[in-house]
């Protein structure tokens, strides 16, 4: 995904109708929480606005799924608090939280049918047969299965269970939807389709909601806001484009989309690398030496820049992505329309776009 295409994805990202039902502020206050060994959670705030989509990110044992548990009170803190609309749940139990939950395993009751397995959270709510009947069509045709009421999960292919978790997730009424990687047991197709499903839902009902993913792409698709987690705290949040554009650190712009990272060195606000002068994300960085982080639709090849060698070239439908090594032996890759078509061992010259990028220190030699 590039910069025009989550600039077009934010502006027309539908919001939540002005009669919607307002979802409840989540609030995570310096939670901690730590396991034999291991700090999941180390000092982890995070608001979620009422009505707010918010996608968790982060690579595998950040705390994402941790911090979604807790929020759940599926996992207890061990300092820090959980507010839901201001009021403090961290000591309560799940079911007084008035929260729904969607995970990656669908979890149907394979003796009940699509319609008993979403009336199930009424029914422990004692709501009576006829209501919850209803209440249960209702949440089916909301995902698009009204027509699937009495069959058994079997009979249901594996988008259609995760659509009937969601319903049974969505049909008390919460005030917080808590999805943890519901779409990853998924065909990447179903998954484009389920996560617009998800977002069209969410839009409509105006619900709070804690998406948690692995997949950048997923979150920088649906959310309103992006948060990402690193070694159980924020690393960065903020809307889509934001991440990806401004990325607050060289984890950043690496995690969130592609990156390349090249040694360059910044003097009076610029970062001047492998001959380019380029203006900073942040122009208050000192002087001295950097990792530079350049996107790869930010390099472009043309009649000057650095030359090299092309080592492969690998076709994404309406764009390539080309691995260069530049005669200096730095590698990078550069990101340019399909029609062009350059092979191994093609000599090119890169030229730098000008666009602003983010920068590390590197340590300096002793």
């Amino acid at each position: 995904m590039n910069q025009n295409q989550l600039r077009t994805q934010n502006e027309n990202r539908d919001r939540p109708a002005a009669n919607a039902p307002a979802g409840a502020s989540v609030r995570f206050a310096g939670v901690v929480k730590d396991f034999t060994g291991h700090r999941a959670l180390d000092g982890f705030d995070l608001t979620l606005h009422a009505g707010e989509f918010v996608a968790l990110l982060g690579p595998s044992g950040s705390g994402k799924t941790t911090a979604l548990r807790v929020l759940a009170g599926l996992e207890s803190t061990d300092a820090g608090s959980i507010l839901i609309d201001g009021a403090d749940v961290s000591t309560l139990p799940t079911s007084r939280r008035d929260l729904g939950m969607v995970f990656q395993s669908y979890s149907l009751f394979p003796h009940l049918s699509a319609g008993e397995n979403v009336e199930f959270g009424l029914r422990m709510r004692k709501v009576r047969g006829e209501e919850r009947r209803a209440r249960a069509a209702v949440a089916l045709a909301l995902v698009g299965l009204d027509a699937h009421y009495d069959r058994f999960a079997h009979q249901l292919s594996g988008g259609q269970q995760q659509r009937v978790a969601l319903a049974r997730a969505l049909v008390t009424e919460p005030r917080v939807l808590l999805l943890d990687e519901p779409l990853s047991a998924l065909d990447a197709q179903v998954r484009v389709v389920l996560r617009e499903e998800i977002r069209r839902i969410q839009t409509e009902l105006g619900i709070t909601t804690l998406f948690v993913t692995h997949d950048q792409d997923e979150a920088l698709a649906v959310a309103d806001r992006v948060a990402v987690m690193r070694a159980g705290s924020i690393e960065q949040v903020g809307a889509p484009e934001e991440l990806y554009t401004r990325p607050a650190s060289s984890f950043i712009a690496d995690f969130v989309g592609l990156s390349n990272r090249l040694v360059g060195v910044v003097r009076h606000g610029f970062a001047r690398v492998h001959g380019a002068s380029l203006p900073l994300l942040d122009p208050s960085q000192a002087d001295g030496a950097v990792s530079v982080s350049v996107r790869p639709e930010d390099l472009e090849f043309g009649a000057a820049g650095a030359p090299g060698v092309v080592l492969s070239s690998s076709f994404h439908g309406s764009l390539r992505r080309t691995r260069v090594r530049l005669d200096d032996g730095a590698s990078l890759v550069v990101q340019h329309g399909a029609r062009l078509h350059p092979s191994a061992g093609d000599r090119v010259l890169v030229r730098f776009t000008g666009a602003p990028v983010s920068v590390d220190p590197l340590p300096s030699r002793a």
